[in-house]
């Protein structure tokens, strides 16, 4: 340690607590029984810190952060393959059939008010039943 940033500092200890600084600083890669207190000190406050601001210590952080970022990934994975599957799957029926742009804005539009009604949770059924009622008050197409 630089001698300009050493302060003494005077502790007592019981011999429980002596005997684990003796029995794990060479474990844990300590040059010291100092470097360990240090170390075992600034750990703890780090906890402590954590506990009264709501935060996390460093290394559950960075474990947390790690993991998600795996998700992340893969998530970002999927939705590619998702959207490739998709593209094609509309490229095929556009390759059969002939839309108006006007009928798209429409689509387009329900959709989106489908999708805010439902946050995002449709189900066939549940077009099917929209369907159902919009076809039994229009009689304009008969199939």
């Amino acid at each position: 340690m630089d001698n300009k940033n050493e302060n003494r500092f005077p502790l007592r200890l019981d011999d429980v607590t002596r005997w684990k600084i003796e029995s794990w600083y060479k474990k844990d890669d300590c040059q010291s029984r100092n470097e360990f207190v240090v170390k075992a000190v600034n750990f703890y406050a780090d906890c402590l810190a954590g506990q009264v601001n709501g935060v996390l210590p460093v290394a559950i952080q960075s474990a947390i952060d790690g993991r998600l970022g795996m998700f992340e990934d893969r998530l970002a994975q999927l939705l590619y393959k998702l959207s490739v599957e998709t593209d094609m799957g509309i490229s095929a029926v556009l390759d059969c059939i002939q839309l108006d742009p006007d009928y798209l804005r429409k689509l387009r539009a329900n959709s989106v008010k489908s999708v805010k009604a439902t946050n995002g949770l449709l189900t066939f059924e549940q077009k099917v039943k929209e369907q159902d009622n919009s076809v039994d008050g229009d009689d304009q197409w008969q199939g």
